[in-house]
């Protein structure tokens, strides 16, 4: 401690005030963040110290008081600076004046973020004495009682070294708590499906028990895991656990698989020894109890208890028993389960051991979309109408399916668990990703319907999958002076950045990012943002319209596996979960009730009508529109830097110019799959040579983004052994170029066959061919209503100012309950203003309501309101719940 006197000419310019006194400075996790803002004040080399207490006259140039809201230095301080600190947890407040700043927080939590602010002003401003000196008043709030980040050990070989390298995890631990993630979890058995896959390999930590400890009574282990190494787990996962718990981070565990023998998988490198189908379960439950006995820094464990956890459906008995283990823990232990195929008996389950439940739906299936919740499942995901088989699978993919990908049905406002939405990481594993927009907007979103908050999957999740892994860690660069070696997480920092500021407060101020852009792009931070930003909108909006599969195994957008256009019969890797035939034109969108695919929409154009939904021209555009503001600020950023060589910058310029590439790529590819949609209806041929122009175009685009990315990551990066989550852009060229030889196949054939074309379907279709975004200019009026009662009818009304007389809107609503399809009333018109009534019997139900409009003129035209807005961060349609709820 400081122990000079106001008079002491060794008074450094900094003091700490921490009392050891105070209820919520004396906890650990706050003096953690005190001593991280010393060592800020230290590298900036500020002289800092501290003192107990405040000391009138000390000659310092500011004193930092850390203390709880019932400090009366700390409620003098915000009275004079008129904050209020807001009555929530994790809420925090700072109050400045000269000489003294009082940082204070509703909890521990909130007081850690307080200190931890400062911290992040001092280490990044430009003159960390000035930032101190101007620092204004301000309270914080969270918006996301969860906000969370998983890392997952997938790959013996390349998840080791991070896994054992103890400064590792002190840097990263720390970087979440500075950007106010309040949870980590460590899952460990995610990387297979063992319903089925056929060839288990790398399995380490698969059945994660014996891995780590033995059991008292059971013979288990793991036969080829020395001692010495078991030891070496316990050690590290006790050190995980209690640096989370000394950043005041929730410490999940994520324990996927309960599978401890696979009969299809020769290869498997590691087997259990001791267990059997008859103590399997007890195993399991003993296993927890010492679990939490030894490890009391965990303060959840994260279960699958679907089929792809190793257990058949159904299976309550066996996760009756093991879901005793956390009856006795002495303590809260948080059990989070998988949503997937969890029915109500699995929820009686998991609630009778008397812990707090939630369940974790994924948010846009395994990939990333826009901010908002898919208005719409696929059509693939409702359960079949004969859904009485009971194998395996019985409950996930058929009497439940629909829960497969989304928050399904457990949204009732009458719930006795929590919902957390996990975002998966199949759109984008590997390239940078930053919008503040739709990280904002997720911070929005991500309480939908009172949901807890957001688990992210971390960047490279899933690298080394199902034993593609190789020695030497997770780097996926070819170029070393790019390489973060065992330190992958420093390349997405603004990454973590975004997502924990924005998910803890949507509205935060930008200056909470745009410091670390100064610091890392200098005088190129502005256009490094701006760039970033619109390349990172692509691959959401791609995901959102065109999803050959939901899963993130199958279909990576980022790293395309090409669906052909042209329909040969051939197989492809999609078969499974996309549409007949299997092509471009038939893949589903994520959201079938905001975007067309391209054969329904040219299906419906050459009959001369459309609906509202975003059609493929519309979703080209944007595509088109997002590439060339990237390239403009992309450019712009590489004049105004002046270290265009250094590692971070070059990076950046790498992975964006990559994306919009890979946005260019798709919006011309769904231009030449619409043309040649239209080729197929109408037999013109000039469709067919316009399909053809438009997709050597996408495949320029394409060759181009290969000439970027060939010198600078490696030629093989792994995310599975499959081809298509494995290898380089490079290696997707042939399969585009053999679509395109097959459509030039068909140009040759249809000029030789010289058959006439369709004219009146030429004609229906022409109209819808223009890139038109009048929807987008037409103005509508709508106030929600601030409620609904429940049994009772809700009148909902929309106006269009100076509507056109043939101007017809019709109503879409359901509850919020993916489980079920939208119901339609055409609304009635008075002057401009229109109206509709939702039925008294459909409102009396648990759940929230959903609604948005479609507008058609008498021109042919057809809208969707709200719509999307151009950042994609906004919610494109209206939910409001019951009073009282």
């Amino acid at each position: 401690m400081f122990n000079g006197t106001p008079d002491s000419a060794a008074f450094p310019e900094v003091i700490l005030v921490l009392d050891r006194h105070d209820p919520l400075a004396s906890q650990a996790s706050v003096v953690w963040a005190a001593e991280q803002l010393s060592e800020a004040l230290k590298e900036r080399q500020i002289p800092a110290g501290y003192a107990e207490e405040y000391i009138p006259g000390s000659g310092a140039a500011v004193q930092i008081v850390i203390a709880g809201p019932e400090s009366p230095l700390v409620r003098s301080a915000f009275e004079q600076a008129k904050v209020n600190l807001p009555e929530e947890a994790e809420a925090f407040a700072v109050a400045a004046s000269p000489g003294l700043i009082a940082a204070s927080g509703f909890d521990a939590r909130g007081l850690v973020y307080a200190v931890l602010e400062l911290t992040d002003r001092v280490r990044l401003a430009e003159n960390a004495a000035a930032a101190l000196r101007d620092t204004v008043s301000f309270a914080e709030k969270p918006a996301n009682r969860i906000r969370s980040v998983t890392r997952l050990f997938a790959c013996e070989p390349e998840d080791k070294p991070w896994f054992y390298d103890r400064s590792f995890w002190d840097g990263y631990l720390t970087e979440l708590a500075a950007q106010r993630f309040n949870r980590f979890c460590l899952a460990l058995g995610m990387g297979y499906d063992y319903g089925h896959d056929p060839d288990v390999r790398d399995n380490y930590f698969c059945f994660s028990y014996p891995f780590l400890f033995r059991v008292p009574g059971y013979g288990v282990q793991v036969a080829e895991l020395s001692e010495e190494e078991r030891r070496r787990n316990y050690d590290m996962l006790q050190y995980i656990g209690e640096a989370c718990r000394r950043r005041g981070l929730h410490f999940q565990l994520g324990l996927w698989n309960h599978s401890y023998e696979f009969t299809d998988s020769p290869n498997m490198n590691y087997s259990i020894e001791g267990i059997t189908p008859q103590n399997h379960a007890e195993y399991c439950r003993d296993a927890i109890r010492v679990l939490l006995k030894e490890f009391p820094s965990i303060d959840g464990l994260t279960f699958r208890v679907h089929y792809e956890g190793g257990i058949p459906e159904p299976a309550y008995d066996f996760w009756r028993v093991v879901m005793e283990g956390t009856k006795d823990a002495g303590r809260r232990v948080e059990i989070d389960m998988h949503a997937k195929g969890i029915n109500e008996e699995l929820l009686k389950v998991a609630l009778g051991t008397g812990q707090p439940v939630q369940l974790s739906p994924k948010y846009w299936a395994e990939h990333m979309g826009p901010a908002y919740h898919q208005a719409a499942i696929r059509e693939n995901e409702f359960s079949p109408p004969d859904h009485s088989t009971m194998d395996m699978q019985a409950i996930t993919a058929l009497s439940r399916r629909f829960t497969r990908y989304g928050y399904a049905d457990y949204m009732q406002d009458d719930r006795a668990f929590g919902v957390m939405f996990r975002l998966w990481p199949g759109t984008q594993k590997l390239l940078l990703w930053g919008d503040p927009e739709i990280a904002s907007g997720y911070g929005r979103y991500a309480s939908f319907c009172g949901a807890l908050g957001i688990e992210l999957c971390e960047p490279l999740t899933f690298k080394g999958r199902k034993g593609s892994g190789s020695p030497g860690g997770r780097e996926p660069y070819l170029d070393q002076a790019l390489q973060l070696p065992n330190r992958d997480w420093m390349k997405y920092r603004y990454y973590y950045r975004l997502w924990g500021r924005l998910l803890y407060n949507p509205d935060a101020d930008p200056a909470s990012w745009r410091r670390y852009l100064r610091q890392e792009y200098g005088g190129a931070a502005a256009s490094c943002e701006q760039a970033l930003a619109h390349a990172s909108r692509i691959l959401p909006l791609v995901t959102a319209a065109h999803l050959p599969s939901a899963a993130n195994v199958v279909y990576w957008p980022e790293m395309y596996t090409n669906q052909p256009i042209v329909n040969t019969g051939a197989s492809t890797y999609y078969d499974f979960d996309t549409p007949k035939p299997g092509t471009f034109g038939a893949s589903s969108p994520i959201d079938t009730a905001l975007f067309y695919r391209v054969d329904e929409f040219a299906d419906d154009i050459v009959r001369g009508f459309r609906r509202g939904k975003y059609t493929p021209l519309e979703t080209a555009g944007r595509l088109e529109r997002l590439a060339d503001t990237a390239e403009i600020h992309l450019s712009q950023a590489a004049r105004e830097t002046q270290h265009r060589d250094a590692p971070a910058f070059r990076r950046f310029e790498t992975d964006t110019a990559m994306l919009i590439d890979i946005g260019r790529f798709f919006a011309a590819k769904f231009r030449a799959s619409l043309a040649y949609a239209l080729f197929e209806r109408s037999r013109d041929s000039a469709r067919l040579e316009e399909a053809l122009r438009l997709y050597k175009s996408a495949a320029d685009s394409w060759r181009h983004l290969v000439s970027i990315s060939k010198d600078v990551y490696k030629p093989d990066i792994t995310f599975g052994y499959t081809p298509h989550v494995r290898g380089h852009w490079a290696d997707r060229l042939q399969a585009i170029e053999r679509d395109i030889e097959a459509m030039e196949l068909k140009l040759r054939e249809a000029k030789a066959a010289a058959e006439p074309a369709d004219e009146g379907k030429l004609a229906a279709a022409a109209p819808f061919l223009q890139d038109s975004r009048k929807k987008e200019r037409m103005a509508c009026r709508h106030e929600a209503p601030d409620h609904f009662r429940k049994g009772s009818a809700l009148d909902v009304a929309v106006e269009v100012p100076d509507a056109p007389a043939g101007l017809r809107i019709n109503l879409h609503y359901r509850h919020a309950n993916q489980g079920e399809r939208y119901r339609l009333a055409e609304m009635s018109r008075t002057g401009d203003s229109f109206s509709a009534r939702i039925p008294a019997d459909y409102t009396d139900s648990p759940f929230s309501l959903l609604y948005y409009f479609e507008a058609k003129d008498d021109e042919g035209d057809a809208w969707l309101y709200p719509g999307l807005n151009e950042q994609l961060s906004n919610q494109p349609y209206y939910m409001i719940s019951a009073a009282g709820e």
